[in-house]
């Protein structure tokens, strides 16, 4: 019963966010507000209506009142998966969550974006190539705390899952140029090594996990601005100084500065890791633009997005 209540508030509040959001908040304010009194409402009255409907069922057996508790369990549980319920706990999240929210889901959409303009062809043999490796960056990743869905999505974009050497530079599965001293030694101590070699996947898979951590430490969490840093590296004092040059604090500040920095670099490695999430768990990528796959795949989510995200609105 308290799981078909719960999803009932949710269907009516996101409901309810999504006319304020459409129409605008002024003129659809009031009617918000009278829907929150309703539910209270009608939650009161519903409570009683259970409590005599417990009683009058309860002498026939015990069983009884369990059978009329699931009905409108397996009826939340079923309405809890469709699409429409997924909208719903959207807006009310979007608007519970405030502008870290806002930030989110306009990463999210950008993402899907991307994922429906790829090549799903050669996407698909980016990561059947990725089949070998994957076992290595994903203990890289456990080794530093990072998604190990980012991490392939990272080696997606990073070099296609075919380790070279760069005209830039970069070298092997990640493209390794200069990382941070500290991320260095911290791969070196991991792996027992007094030397790395940029060309020993392993080696190189730990130098980028560690990396990356060092990134996200440094951004507070924030996954787009970790990747943005990941990216740039090192070379005149990284995205920390020019964040701190023209004071931006977040995704939404810094993009009107990014116009000569790779800022399409971190929608890449989530489309990528996207798409190795779409793959793992349905063993095919869909088209993102036939029938309802737009919703089937944002019902999937984005790797470390969300999880990410939260961390560093905590950490403000």
């Amino acid at each position: 019963m308290l799981a078909a209540a719960v999803v009932a508030e949710v269907a009516l509040l996101g409901a309810g966010v999504t006319g304020l959001t459409e129409v605008g908040f002024v003129p659809r304010l009031l009617p918000f507000v009278g829907v929150v009194l309703l539910l209270g409402v009608l939650t009161a009255v519903f409570l009683w209506l259970w409590f005599h409907l417990h009683g009058w069922l309860r002498p026939f057996g015990i069983l009884w009142p369990a059978a009329a508790a699931l009905v409108p369990a397996a009826g939340a549980v079923w309405y809890a998966q469709s699409p429409a319920f997924t909208r719903a706990a959207t807006s009310l999240r979007t608007l519970v969550g405030g502008s870290a929210e806002a930030e989110r889901v306009a990463i999210e959409h950008q993402v899907y974006a991307a994922y429906r303009r790829t090549d799903l062809a050669q996407m698909l043999r980016v990561l059947e190539r990725a089949r070998v490796y994957e076992p290595t960056v994903r203990e890289a990743a456990a080794a530093f705390g990072v998604d190990p869905e980012v991490l392939m999505g990272v080696g997606a974009a990073e070099s296609a899952f075919y380790p070279r050497d760069s005209a830039d530079g970069g070298r092997g599965l990640f493209q390794i140029t200069a990382p941070p001293g500290v991320a260095t030694a911290a791969a070196r101590a991991r792996l027992g090594a007094d030397l790395l070699d940029p060309l020993n996947q392993r080696h190189n898979a730990f130098v980028a996990a560690a990396t990356l951590r060092h990134y996200l430490a440094e951004m507070r969490g924030d996954l787009f601005l970790g990747l943005l840093a990941y990216n740039i590296g090192p070379r005149n004092g990284g995205l920390r100084s020019i964040m701190q040059q023209y004071g931006a604090r977040d995704f939404i500040t810094i993009q009107p500065y990014l116009q000569h920095l790779p800022r399409d670099y971190p929608i890449r490695v989530l489309c990528a890791a996207l798409a190795y999430r779409l793959w793992h768990q349905q063993g095919r990528l869909p088209r993102y633009e036939e029938g309802d796959n737009a919703i089937r795949v944002q019902s999937i989510g984005i790797p470390g997005l969300r999880v990410v995200t939260s961390l560093r609105a905590a950490s403000r």
